[in-house]
């Protein structure tokens, strides 16, 4: 996807960015690839801790596209998004995208215990009430959250990045594997776009409380190239486990693929362990901290996605036909 500048002038537009704190790089590489600057933005914290926003320029009648993964700090982020919602919405903007590439809480989208809350539609409810009129999301946990919304909710995928930079590397005798049976769905989709890749699966048993689980591999991964794929990194524990096994039953070369890099502790030290991942690709859909680098990590750009979305959503034209 080339800069939106070569084919079109945006220079009267009405489409405005504003990017919150939590991403800023990723924000200015989609004003990038639209060839627009991003709407000045004070946001700063009181001594109490409460948040204050600004809208720096008039919004007046404009489409505002409001860039905020609700990252960590989860609360901070996504309580400054809704902040930034009310500040346009009193700015007379005339209709606001809230561009979330990662949804946090997301995994809270049922219940599985008495007494619990889904937080996840809870967020999308509080969202909607902050004044939201559309929702543009990447990679949800669960495809029912976008059910969660009254109001439209694009959802798009980082997969089409993962496999253009897989592609490149030129691998042979690839297998797709999925982590655990609850991401089977999106590893099959992941392998039917690698030229129908076979698919394997990880299968974690337990016999009884207090027995530790057993790990087994459903599918043929030896002297193959086995690609780990998931929608997140969070503290590693569920990928690294997953090579491990794969490692013992003779998998070649290992990649981790996914396309929110959550990175909680100890993630670091699993990930990086030597000779275990030939590389593990993420996207900048949430920023990766320098201290969480390690030498197998590749953060590949989902911006001109995430711009080209944008864009179409302005232009009220197909956003799910990107993906066919």
């Amino acid at each position: 996807m080339q800069n939106k500048e070569s084919n079109f002038n945006l220079a009267n537009s009405r489409l405005r960015l504003v990017s919150g704190t939590t991403n800023p790089k990723l924000a200015e590489e989609i004003a990038s690839y639209l060839g627009i600057e991003n709407v000045p933005l004070i946001s700063k914290r009181f001594a109490d801790g409460e948040l204050y926003v600004q809208i720096q320029q008039s919004i007046r009648g404009c489409d505002v596209f409001l860039i905020q993964p609700t990252s960590a700090p989860v609360n901070d982020s996504l309580m400054e998004l809704m902040i930034m919602v009310d500040a346009c919405k009193r700015a007379s903007a005339r209709q606001i995208t809230a561009v979330i590439p990662y949804f946090g809480y997301a995994r809270a989208d049922r219940k599985t215990a008495g007494r619990e809350s889904i937080t996840a539609k809870l967020t999308a409810n509080l969202l909607e009430k902050s004044g939201v009129d559309r929702v543009l999301a990447m990679d949800l946990h669960s495809a029912q959250i976008q059910g969660y919304f009254d109001i439209p909710c694009d959802h798009i995928y980082g997969s089409p990045v993962l496999i253009d930079y897989l592609e490149s590397l030129n691998l042979e005798e690839v297998v797709v594997v999925s982590p655990d049976v609850g991401g089977v769905a999106r590893a099959r989709a992941f392998a039917k776009l690698m030229n129908d890749a076979p698919l394997a699966i990880i299968d974690k048993r337990r016999s009884a409380h207090n027995i530790a689980e057993s790990l087994t591999v459903i599918g043929e991964v030896k002297g193959k190239t086995a690609i780990l794929i998931d929608d997140m990194i969070d503290t590693g524990g569920t990928i690294c486990s997953g090579a491990h096994l794969l490692k013992k039953e003779g998998a070649n070369r290992i990649f981790a693929c996914a396309s929110h890099a959550v990175f909680s502790p100890p993630s670091y030290e699993r990930l990086s362990t030597k000779d275990l991942f030939e590389q593990v690709i993420v996207t900048n859909s949430i920023p990766v901290i320098v201290k969480d680098y390690f030498p197998q990590l590749k953060v590949l750009s989902v911006a001109n996605m995430l711009g080209e979305a944008i864009w179409r959503i302005h232009e009220e034209s197909s956003v799910s036909s990107m993906f066919r």
